[in-house]
């Protein structure tokens, strides 16, 4: 076993702690949009991709990574996609939601995970697979010479130029917007070591974080032979596959995610929030079956929320722009059938 694979272990436990801390879970940024009018947690993810494109750009460019885009299978894209937006809402959190939320005691996201581990192997490697395999074979579309797509070579220029341009235009479309406002934030007066460990923190503070644990997740992930940043999904279908195999399958991913899930536990045992929640049993059955939605979504998709939007997007990879435009779509369809279409009777 390479002993690069226990870098996930920082990583992981960074990780955790920031989701935790920072509340960064997909499914209440997208939803939140329609249900709530509230933009917090869609600005943290915004502000994270930012920040990983930018590094993603400078270590391609010095050659320390390589850009390597998930395949742009784009039906598969379209149906993955906008199915784990349906799961997540369902579930009641997304792949980096659960996660940080099982770490922190509760029961309900314990359940999602298992849903999604479930679903997740029948589709990799039970009677689901040959139909992964068919709809990615019949869809998929490469550049002249094979490569996968991203942005940077269906327009044929340089990637880190064309990365660190948008990365620009958005940091000064930004400052201009921000310079508008005339809100002023009153500032809670506690220490720095009560606002890191006890305190939840603000969305520019999560996004920033996050978005360098992307970096260094996949500067460390390259160094362990996996030539891709954080994802979540893939952690816990490989370590479930070793424990149901009896073989070692546990790579760079698997460490990483368990320490993902131990790094939320630390951060919400120091805040003095852990504790084992159980929701009613039919809650329980739905974040079961949001997180199966989940698992095939993720599955057929080739990846989850963190697999596309928090490290494909910053590499303007096709594939995940395309399951990342699906996965809010579904969030924002079940959104409107569960929350808003109720309220208005």
């Amino acid at each position: 076993m390479d002993p690069l694979i226990y870098t996930g272990i920082p990583v992981g436990l960074a990780f955790g702690f920031a989701l935790s801390r920072g509340r960064f879970c997909m499914n209440s940024a997208f939803r939140d949009i329609i249900v709530l009018k509230d933009y917090a947690l869609l600005k943290a993810v915004g502000v994270a991709i930012l920040v990983s494109m930018i590094g993603f750009a400078i270590m391609a460019e010095a050659n320390v990574i390589d850009i390597s885009p998930i395949p742009f299978f784009w039906g598969a894209l379209l149906l993955g996609g906008f199915a784990f937006g349906i799961g997540m809402v369902i579930a009641g959190g997304c792949a980096s939601g659960i996660t940080y939320r099982f770490g922190e005691g509760m029961v309900g996201a314990m359940s999602a995970v298992v849903g999604l581990i479930t679903v997740g192997l029948i589709m990799t490697m039970g009677v689901g697979a040959s139909f992964v395999e068919k709809i990615r074979s019949h869809t998929l579309e490469t550049t002249s010479d094979g490569a996968n797509l991203t942005l940077a070579n269906v327009f044929d220029v340089p990637h880190y130029a064309l990365a660190l341009g948008i990365a620009g235009g958005a940091l000064l479309l930004w400052f201009i917007l921000s310079r508008r406002r005339t809100e002023s934030a009153e500032v809670e007066s506690v220490s720095l070591s009560e606002r890191v460990f006890k305190k939840g923190w603000g969305w520019l503070p999560t996004g920033i974080v996050i978005g360098l644990i992307g970096i260094a997740g996949f500067y460390a992930s390259a160094e362990a032979g996996r030539m891709y940043g954080l994802g979540i999904c893939g952690g816990y279908w490989s370590t479930a596959k070793s424990l149901i195999l009896d073989q070692n399958l546990i790579g760079w991913l698997s460490v990483m995610l368990l320490s993902t899930i131990a790094g939320a536990f630390v951060a919400a045992l120091l805040a003095g929030e852990f504790k084992l929640r159980a929701p009613a049993p039919r809650v329980i059955i739905q974040t079961f079956i949001g997180g199966g939605i989940m698992g095939f979504g993720a599955a057929v998709a080739g990846g989850c929320n963190i697999t596309h939007v928090l490290s494909g997007v910053p590499q303007l990879a096709l594939s995940s722009l395309l399951a990342s435009a699906c996965i809010i779509l579904g969030c924002w369809a079940a959104a409107w059938w569960m929350f808003i279409r109720p309220m208005r009777g």
